[in-house]
Order: C-alpha cells, then structure tokens, then sequence
C-alpha cells in the first residue's frame, strides 16, 4: 500500500501539480501584470499599516491573518526541506527555489484576493477560503465539499501529526524527553490557544511567528558574517548548478529544476489552498490589500527565511551528497559547524517554532473549513479534541503512510483550489485594477465598502 500512495504521489506532483502551479504562476504574473513586483511597496506599507482597525473588540487585523498564514508557510519544510532539496538536486535547487517563489507570488496574491471578495460573517470576523469561492463563485457545491473535506484531512489532522512528530523526534534525540510526554506538552499548549477561537489563534501567532522569524534570521546573518568572503562562493555553486555544462550533460539540470520547484511549492504553499483561510479573516477596506500582503508572505518564505537555510548549508563546508533522507541532520550538523554545540540547541528551539505555529494554523484552517458545513458547538468541541488527540499519537508512531496520505489530499485540494482560481481570474483582476485606479487617484487607503455582501453578484 505505501508504494502505491509513493507511486499516485509522485505521478500527481511530478506530471500534474508541478506543471499546474507554475503555469499557473506565469499566467497570473502576465494577467495582473507582475502585480507581485510592481506593487511590492504596497505590499510591505500594508503589511504593517493597512489603515483598517478589525471588526469589532475581537476582528482580526491584516498583520495578524499574514502571521497566520505566514505560521503554516513556515515551517520544518524551510529547514529539512531546503537540505534535501540540495542533496538531490544538487546548488541549483535553490535558485530554481527562488523562481517558484517569484511566480508563486501571484498566485498567492489570487487565493487570497478571492478569499476575502467571497468571505462570509462569523460573529465578530469572517470565514472564506476555497470552499466558499468555489461554491459562491463556481456554484458547485459538491467540489466545494470536497475541497473542504481534503483541507481538513490534509492540514487539521495530516499537517498536526506530521509536525508533532517532527517535535517528538527533535526534543528526544536533543534532552531525551519521552515522545508521550513531548506530545502531551505539545497537546496541552495547543488546546489552550485553539480554545480560544480565531482571535486566540490570531494573536498568539503575530507574537510567536515574528519572534521565530527574526530569530532565525538574526542567527542566520552571524553565520553570513563570519563567513562573509564566502558569500560570492555560495552565489557561484547556486548559479553553476543550476546552469551548467556539466550539470546538463549529467542530467542534474532536471533534478536541480525538479527539486527546486517541488520542495519551494511545498514550502510556501502558494496555490495549494491553504494560506486563503486565513486571508479571509482579516477586516481590510479592500481586498487587494490582503491579496498584496499575502504575496509578500510567499517572498518571507521561500527568498528570505529558505535562503538563509540554504546559504547556512553551503557555506558550512558539510557533506551534502548522497544524505538525502537526513534533511534536518543536515542543517543541525551545518550550524553546529558555525557555531559549535550552541548551534544544535538552537536549531532543536527552532524546529519547535517554527514546527508548532504550523500546527496552530493548520489547525485553523480546517476549523475554517468544519464551519463550511456547521457552525454547531459539540462539533466543534469534538473536533478540537480529536485534533489535540492526533497531536499526542503523532509524536508517537510512524508516519510514512500517513504523510503519502496528506500529500495525495493536498494536491488534489490544490488542483481545484487552482482551477477555481484560472476560472475566477476576470473577477480578481477588475478588484486590482479597482484598487490600482484608486492608488493613482492618491487615495492612501482605497475603499472598496461590503463587497462580501453588496458587490460579489456585479463583478
């Protein structure tokens, strides 16, 4: 049976998903224009000062719906993804990393776009995601089903235990913990914030991801400076890599090209349907601006915070060859190569971070998607339960089938989450070009007033 789910796996990424979400990628960037580029000033001011104030005492704010999505693109994948990538295709994985991430910007910018033009009122914030504009702008209520029951499979439960197990494995092997009582703390740390609801989940995320991010970019910039003359080095086997002679008679050009893409897309999750969930619960006074916010968070991601993983790993002077199932043992064993045993504490702290606000927003995600069939209490009590229950057995057992699980789930949502996008594409772009008219107009803060109610049927 696993080499059945490995063999559907690497048929549907490496022949459809792959191919989907760069042509994807490239046809937005043409539609709106580069909007990822051309409007990246906008995107930065609005990320910490979109001039909107939340609806009501418990609205979210455009910078905490970014931290949560910014809490799922940032995770274990941006430290042992960024290795293996390298291992299999070699430097020039992060360079065609960097491209994904440049095209997936535009994506990014569409899903969330369309999350808020097609988010619903939740009490005092909103819900929205693909399940609702697939329904409300696709009018299929079946393939919005469908795409809500794979987001909750793949990132409520999928994403909790393959993280937690990530969590167990780091904190046994580093203070020797129990797997049990590591997956207890973890479940008992998670129930106290998703408990709280949306609001909780907001505010402790635009705390714990900022911190994890600055953190690790800090240490990141003192390995750089040590090795400062270096750096040009590092640019060199990127770019010789991924280009050539030898690398194309070799045939490692396509590993380098595969790898890069693949492990950039798993990483900043641009157009794999994740990140609108979130996107849809800010209060902002038009929907581009969380469009542009989001798409920022794509560059975080993958050209920030993978780089420095990258760079860590080739500076470090670690063999990086034929280890390609040792990803985190990688870059535990390249930081501690710069900064001495210090280095593995850290990167042991790191992982839990970074591994955690994951969980934390995943978990979102698919409570987001539970509320797209009920709004019911019980339900929603049992299925937070059942979520720090799978927190606890992750960190307890093995999880290659299930992660051949979560995978086949969240290709398939974002083969719809895609198609919904390319279908719905007109609509996101009259909203930017709204916006863009607003912009040369001097409007500081466009306005673009209750379009979740009044404007939805007009566009």
């Amino acid at each position: 049976m696993l080499e059945i789910l490995k063999t559907a796996n690497n048929f549907l990424y490496t022949y459809i998903i792959i191919g989907l979400l760069i042509g994807c990628g490239i046809y937005f960037t043409i539609r709106t224009k580069g909007v990822q580029f051309r409007l990246i000033g906008d995107s930065i001011r609005l990320l910490f000062n979109s001039g909107d104030k939340p609806s009501g005492k418990k609205g979210v704010s455009s910078f905490q719906a970014f931290a949560v999505s910014l809490g799922s693109r940032v995770g274990t994948g941006n430290l042992a993804g960024v290795a293996t990538a390298i291992t299999v295709g070699g430097p020039g994985a992060v360079f065609w990393m960097w491209i994904t991430a440049l095209l997936g910007a535009s994506t990014g910018f569409m899903e969330a776009t369309l999350a808020q033009l097609y988010k619903r009122k939740d009490k005092d914030s909103f819900l929205g995601g693909p399940a609702y504009y697939i329904e409300s702008g696709l009018g299929s209520r079946v393939l919005a089903v469908i795409s809500a029951i794979l987001i909750i499979f793949a990132f409520a439960f999928g994403f909790t235990l393959v993280q937690c197990n990530t969590i167990g494995s780091a904190f046994h092997s580093q203070f020797g913990i129990s797997n049990e009582l590591v997956g207890i703390g973890v479940a008992l740390l998670l129930g106290a914030i998703i408990f709280g609801g949306i609001q909780r989940i907001a505010k402790v995320t635009a705390v714990v991801v900022p911190f994890m991010a600055i953190g690790y970019l800090l240490v990141s910039l003192i390995v750089l400076v040590l090795n400062i003359t270096r750096i040009p080095e590092a640019f060199g086997m990127i770019f010789s890599s991924a280009f050539g002679i030898n690398q194309v008679a070799g045939g490692l050009m396509g590993a380098a090209v595969m790898q890069g893409v693949r492990r950039g897309l798993f990483s900043n999750e641009a157009g794999l349907g994740s990140a609108p969930n979130a996107a849809a619960t800010a209060s902002v006074s038009h929907p581009v601006k969380q469009g542009l916010v989001q798409a920022f968070g794509v560059f975080i991601d993958t050209i920030v915070i993978c780089s420095c993983t990258a760079f860590i790993l080739l500076l470090s002077g670690v063999d990086l060859s034929g280890a390609s199932g040792r990803g985190i043992e990688l870059t535990q064993a390249a930081m501690v190569s710069q900064l001495g045993p210090a280095g593995s504490w850290f990167i042991t702290i790191a992982l839990f971070f970074f591994a955690f606000s994951t969980v934390i927003s995943t978990y979102y995600y698919g409570e987001a998607n539970l509320r797209f069939f009920t709004k019911n209490k019980v339900a929603m009590v049992i299925f937070r339960i059942a979520v720090l229950a799978v927190a606890v057995v992750g960190t307890c057992i093995s999880l290659e089938s299930a992660w051949e699980l979560t995978d086949i789930s969240m290709g398939i949502c974002g083969i719809f989450n895609l198609i919904a996008l390319l279908v719905l594409c007109p609509k996101v772009i009259k909203v930017l070009k709204d916006y863009t008219r607003q912009r040369r107009e001097g409007i500081k803060n466009p306005q673009y007033p209750d379009w979740w109610e009044d404007h939805k049927t007009d566009l």
